[in-house]
């Protein structure tokens, strides 16, 4: 740095006598200089510092995102590496996607304009989705936001579309990759999270104006679920159960609108897989957790009851809705596991 904040003030070295002055010297009088030493002032150094001087940022600083942004994309040489800031952005702070969005879309309609930046594009969000767990939802909001703003629609086909054979791509794969190895099975778990926030998240208007969910999402996540309970590995078995609490009061309520009973047919996979598979005991608890879940409505409170009117004996949701505390370890329980209250109160008389 040029301003001098990384270098240290030269020390000034303490004034000495000439090597011959003490020849000099009565004797009585040096006697007297060594009884009361005299105190040497060293010069004082002048700053060179100006008031004037811009702000000083420490080392790793950086100013808010948008700001950063204000003279447009000139310091970005590909739409990648701005992308790519940007999802790293939200990642650090998802709260900044309501402020920071809008600006987002905006600078992408005056960059993406051909159809291999929006393949860029939708490659770069996919990857960033699958990539960090706690990214999916956030790249689901993204891709949803997206899909209504982006005004390039090109032949090959607009980002939902492209974002859509993109998963395709990963879905006929499902069954080699249910049964891969540890790494193949990961990946394909971030990529079945990923798709149910997606079925959550993505809006589709229809002819009318309503806004509805995509179908081919709804089927896509059935089938998903077969190849992961057709491979009853714990692992396999732990994304289906984190899947169907993600989306499983939705997909039953949108079976039912259709007559079908899909939820019912998993459920009893279910129960076969805690009777007949080879899975651990904590898996085989999960999952019966899950089947206890769906009987309590999803763990939906009732309309009909009142929040003062709810109790551990008459309502089967009471507990849903409760905070979830964490043991020193890092186990989550909540209040209806046993002995929590007795863990609370020991908490509470060692403070």
């Amino acid at each position: 740095m040029s301003d001098g904040f990384d270098r240290a003030p030269e020390q000034t070295r303490p004034l000495r006598a000439p090597p011959s002055s003490q020849d000099n010297i009565p004797q009585q009088n040096l006697e007297s200089a060594m009884a009361k030493p005299q105190v040497v002032v060293a010069p004082v150094l002048m700053s060179k510092l100006s008031v004037n001087a811009p702000e000083f940022y420490p080392s790793g600083y950086s100013s808010n995102y948008t700001e950063s942004y204000e003279d447009g994309c000139e310091d970005y040489p590909t739409l990648s590496e701005y992308v790519q800031d940007f999802l790293n952005h939200l990642t650090e702070q998802p709260g900044s996607f309501e402020t920071e969005i809008e600006q987002f879309a905006e600078t992408l309609n005056g960059w993406v304009t051909t159809d291999d930046a929006l393949q860029e594009l939708v490659e770069l969000i996919y990857q960033q989705a699958t990539s960090i767990p706690n990214f999916s939802y956030m790249g689901a909001r993204l891709c949803n936001y997206l899909s209504h703003h982006l005004t390039i629609s090109p032949q090959s086909g607009n980002f939902r579309q492209l974002l859509l054979q993109r998963c395709r791509t990963e879905y006929e794969v499902k069954d080699q990759a249910a049964k891969g190895d540890e790494v193949t099975r990961k990946r394909f778990h971030a990529f079945v999270l990923f798709l149910g926030e997606l079925y959550l998240n993505l809006e589709i208007k229809g002819t009318n104006g309503q806004v509805t969910r995509a179908d081919i999402l709804q089927v896509g996540l059935r089938e998903l679920l077969n190849a992961l309970f057709s491979n009853p590995m714990d692992d396999n078995l732990i994304c289906a159960v984190k899947l169907l609490k993600l989306t499983g009061s939705v997909l039953e309520d949108a079976w039912k609108e259709k007559g079908k009973t899909d939820m019912e047919e998993i459920i009893q996979r279910i129960e076969n897989v805690v009777l007949d598979a080879n899975c651990s005991r904590d898996v085989k608890q999960m999952l019966l957790k899950l089947v206890e879940l769906r009987s309590s409505n999803w763990g939906r409170v009732h309309a009909t009851s009142t929040y003062r009117e709810a109790t551990p004996e008459n309502d089967p949701n009471y507990f849903m809705n409760e905070p979830t505390f964490y043991t020193s370890d890092g186990v989550p329980f909540t209040a209806a596991d046993p002995d929590t209250w007795m863990i609370l109160m020991m908490r509470w008389t060692q403070r």
